[in-house]
């Protein structure tokens, strides 16, 4: 008689502007995937850095193109395009792309994991910038979204405070820093180390918990 499986769920922590969640997402993709069929995953926006209409200081804007070669040095085969910092005016602002996913999901929910593909596809190889209120209008566009709607949800008070509502949770959960992956097993959460180049060993540990 095989044993009966404990329904879990996956917490997946991050924002569709995390430079290092976009360096783990092919192997994110593959643990995804690779799921017994009794976890079930979930996204939680964590939220980098709140609205601002400033743009990002030079000193900032060398950082962050800094820790994209990092990135690339650390997880070989990741693409960026680096034009980014000449054609975009970037500003330290990501919660626009997250209320970009929520209002995404409120439209169609299937399509979440779609959207934040394409949040970080146009941001990090089309050096398109996502701060910005009309590239994530363009991007639901493409994906098939009703633009009115989700134009009117994009900046919507409701929105934010989901958005606000997934950074409180993440953080009561143990979430510790992006991307974070956690794991809910009959109430409690347990935080799953993971490898940015290797999907293996984190399904190996599901695996393990499982049995």
């Amino acid at each position: 008689m095989s044993p009966i499986l404990v329904f879990m769920i996956l917490y997946y922590v991050h924002d569709p502007m995390c430079s290092w969640c976009w360096g783990f997402s092919p192997t994110w993709s593959k643990i995804r995937t690779q799921l017994p069929d009794n976890i079930e995953v979930k996204y939680l926006l964590g939220g980098l850095a709140p609205d601002s209409d400033e743009p990002m200081p030079e000193q900032m804007q060398e950082a962050i193109a800094g820790y994209w070669k990092r990135i690339q040095q650390h997880i070989p085969g990741t693409e960026f395009n680096f034009d980014f910092w000449q054609e975009c005016e970037p500003r330290r602002s990501t919660y626009p792309s997250c209320r970009a996913v929520i209002a995404a999901r409120k439209q169609k929910p299937e399509i979440e994991r779609e959207m934040i593909d394409a949040i970080q596809k146009a941001y990090y190889l089309n050096a398109k910038n996502p701060s910005n209120d009309e590239t994530l209008i363009d991007i639901a566009e493409s994906l098939g979204l009703d633009k009115e709607a989700f134009s009117a949800d994009l900046n919507s008070a409701k929105t934010q405070q989901q958005l606000e509502e997934e950074m409180t949770f993440a953080r009561q959960i143990g979430a510790q820093g992006f991307p974070s992956m956690m794991l809910e097993i009959e109430g409690r959460y347990e935080y799953l180390p993971l490898d940015y180049n290797d999907s293996s060993k984190t399904l190996e540990l599901l695996n393990q918990i499982n049995t």
